[in-house]
């Protein structure tokens, strides 16, 4: 498992004094209120930023960062992902996954049939749609219900699924 959880896109600056525009990537945007600090990847060199402000606006969250106090500062810090340690993420309910966790894992039928590999959560609302890739590149969409998904076993890296009546077809 990744040791660090990606938790926002900065894509923009947000006014003169320093704060950034950014796309919450979690569920739950409001989590950070509650965190202090994230770090900033930086090319594959992770840097912490204190967090100073959080604001809402839109579908975005503005943040303020320590040290960070002109438009020209946090132009630098446009386009960087933030993450945080796995240990201070959210906790997860029972038969739930962290996404990055579940990426590249075999999914199989329930004959035990290999339908490829899960490349992508298509997240629509209501549940989650799993994009399962096979060997010559088709794509299965495959709706992540607790009526399709029977097991996901994180340490062997298997998904099994029964799949319902017509999806292949």
């Amino acid at each position: 498992m990744i040791e660090y959880l990606i938790v926002g896109h900065l894509i923009n600056t947000h006014g003169v004094k320093g704060e950034l525009k950014a796309t919450a990537l979690t569920d739950d945007p409001q989590r950070f209120r509650k965190l202090k600090w994230v770090y900033i990847d930086k090319n594959g060199s992770l840097e912490k930023y204190d967090i100073s402000g959080v604001k809402f606006f839109k579908q975005f969250v503005i943040l303020k960062f320590q040290n960070v106090d002109s438009m020209e500062e946090a132009e630098k810090l446009k386009g960087l992902y933030m993450k945080i340690d796995r240990a201070d993420a959210v906790e997860l309910p029972k038969d739930s996954f962290f996404i990055t966790d579940i990426l590249g894992m075999k999914v199989y039928d329930e004959n035990g049939v290999m339908l490829g590999i899960l490349a992508d959560v298509i997240q629509t609302g209501s549940n989650d749609v799993y994009v399962v890739r096979d060997e010559e590149g088709k794509e299965i969409l495959i709706p992540a219900l607790k009526s399709v998904v029977r097991e996901v076993l994180l340490e062997e890296g298997k998904i099994s699924v029964i799949l319902p009546k017509g999806l292949l077809d």
